[in-house]
């Protein structure tokens, strides 16, 4: 027997083997590469997921302090002009009342409820008042 036909019935050679292996690690490596690349894709779309959740939350949050305000302005303009309860303030004297009607009609002012026609006018009435 020759020694080639010795080393096909002993099974394969060092060099077999060893190809063997390689190509057994190659693909093991190459499937979990996908394997953590699909788990980063899922992981990132998750996130994106939530990121836009919560920017729903905070525009819904921000609509619905909008609507207050709009609200409180218009029963401030609604109110008929009430009587004074306390001893009638001469016109252009400060008040805690007036410097708190004014706060909060710049604060609808800065949130862009009111236009700077609207501000002054208001402005205007309470400061007379």
């Amino acid at each position: 027997m020759s020694p080639r036909m010795m080393r096909r019935m002993r099974g394969p050679s060092l060099i077999g083997a060893a190809a063997t292996t390689a190509v057994v690690v190659g693909t093991a490596g190459a499937v979990s590469g996908h394997q953590q690349q699909k788990a980063a894709q899922s992981q990132a779309a998750a996130q994106q997921q939530a990121d836009s959740q919560q920017q729903m939350a905070e525009l819904q949050a921000n609509q619905e302090a909008l609507a207050q305000q709009q609200a409180t302005l218009a029963q401030q303009q609604a109110m008929p002009a009430q009587p004074p309860t306390a001893p009638a303030s001469t016109p252009g004297e400060m008040t805690d009342a007036k410097i708190a009607q004014l706060q909060k009609l710049g604060e609808l002012k800065a949130a862009g409820v009111l236009t700077e026609e609207e501000f002054a006018a208001q402005k205007a009435k309470i400061l007379a008042s």
